[in-house]
Formats: C-alpha cells, sequence, structure tokens
C-alpha cells in the first residue's frame, strides 16, 4: 500500500492495512522526517512526494490525505504506473479536502478511485439503513410487547400485573439497546432483528418453561394445569 500523508489520518489507515494483514507500506510525505517516522513504525519505506511515480507500480492500494493546496498525484503518473503493472488495477481512495488525486484519475479502466464525497454517501447511506431497521425494531417490540400486555391486564392481581409489566418492559428495553448497539457496531439490520425476536422470545419463556418442567418432573399435575390455562395451551398427556 502506498500512504500519502504522514498525519493522524494516515496513520490510523496504516494501523487498520496492518490489522488485515499488509504487510508492506510505502508512506510518501513532503517532510521526509515525518514520513520516515510513520514508516518506521509499520516497517515500511519512506519516500517525499516527488519519488510517487517512481513506487506507484508497486501499490495495489493508495490512499491520500495531505493538507496540500493542489493534487499530489496526477492523471499521467498513475498511467505509467498502470503500464508497468499490466494493466492490474489500483484502489484508490482521497480522503483530502481539497483532493490529493485529479479527479480524471478516475477516467482510467484499472483504477477504482473514491474520494470524501463517495465515502460521505456510503456512510450517509448506512446511517440511513440502521436508523431505519432501529426504528422498525423497536416497533415490532413494542407491538408484541403490548399485544402480551393486554393479554396480562385481563388477569387477576393489580400488583402482580404491575410487576409482571415492568419486568416484561425490562426486557424489551434490555433487547432493543444491545439491538441499537450492534447496528451501531455495524451488523445488519438482519442481525440486529433476528438477535430481537431470539432475544426477546427466550427471555419471554424462560421462567414458564422452568415452571413447567419441573412440575412435569415432579408431577405436580396442578401446577402443570395452571401453566397450561395461564399459557393457553390446549390439554396434552402428562407422564
Amino acid at each position: 500500500a502506498l500512504l500519502i500523508g504522514a498525519g493522524e489520518t494516515i496513520e490510523l489507515c496504516a494501523r487498520h492495512l496492518q490489522g488485515n494483514g499488509l504487510r508492506q507500506v510505502i508512506v510518501a510525505n513532503r517532510s521526509i522526517e515525518r514520513a520516515h517516522h510513520l514508516a518506521e513504525q509499520f516497517g515500511g519505506l519512506a519516500i517525499g512526494l516527488a519519488d510517487i511515480p517512481k513506487h506507484l507500480h508497486k501499490a495495489d492500494v493508495v490512499i491520500s490525505s495531505t493538507a496540500s493546496p493542489v493534487p499530489v498525484l496526477g492523471k499521467g503518473a498513475v498511467e505509467q504506473a498502470l503500464k508497468q503493472r499490466k494493466r492490474r488495477p489500483i484502489f484508490m481512495v482521497d480522503i483530502a479536502v481539497p483532493r490529493d488525486i485529479e479527479p480524471q484519475v478516475a477516467e482510467l479502466q484499472d483504477v477504482y478511485l473514491y474520494t470524501v464525497d463517495d465515502l460521505k454517501t456510503v456512510i450517509d447511506e448506512g446511517q440511513k439503513s440502521r436508523v431505519a431497521a432501529a426504528e422498525q425494531a423497536e416497533e415490532i417490540i413494542n407491538l408484541q410487547v403490548g399485544h402480551f400486555l393486554e393479554w396480562v391486564q385481563l388477569q387477576t392481581g393489580a400488583e402482580l400485573i404491575k410487576s409482571y409489566r415492568q419486568q416484561s418492559e425490562q426486557m424489551r428495553d434490555d433487547a432493543l439497546f444491545r439491538a441499537k448497539a450492534l447496528l451501531a457496531a455495524g451488523k445488519s439490520p438482519a442481525e440486529a432483528l433476528d438477535f430481537l425476536a431470539n432475544t426477546l422470545t427466550n427471555r419471554l419463556i424462560h421462567h414458564p418453561t422452568v415452571v413447567l418442567r419441573e412440575a412435569c418432573a415432579s408431577g405436580d399435575l396442578p401446577t402443570v394445569h395452571a401453566v397450561q390455562n395461564v399459557l393457553g395451551l390446549a390439554d396434552t398427556p402428562h407422564r
């Protein structure tokens, strides 16, 4: 990978690339001293901006983030590198403002160039998707818990209903919080909804399942029938 710049953003990129198994790093910067400082941390090579054309053909990935007011990488240099690479593609990310890489580079057939605008679009779309999924998940939870609580409200014992309502709402809130955390961590909406469904189902049936299992094991038929009645289950033979 060729990293153009030596600031915090490029350092974060270098750490991410190294963490994903990329070992060969070339750091290009206007200040060769700063380039050396960063390159040494990752066992890479430091070069000046003027030397980029000599090394560009070695890079499958190019990430640029400098404070230069003008582009530091032009279409001609990239064309020459592609010839040396025998048309093997180069993936480029330009996160500088203003741009470090000439826009015309994107016209080259074997270059995949992404800019700040492209990345912002991806981030915005991802954020919208997560927000929509979170809202959908909340609606599903509220609907299902609401149905369950309506049933509970028809039963006797105001304090018991109140306690059970609070417990159910706490289950809902806990599951919703963890689902939103999954979305914020980058999980897909489908994974978050699947987590919600499994979590709510397991939590709501856990205690009745334990009571029913123990009652069946001990032959406690009154409790078995009581659980059947509460859960609205059809009579089944018990042994």
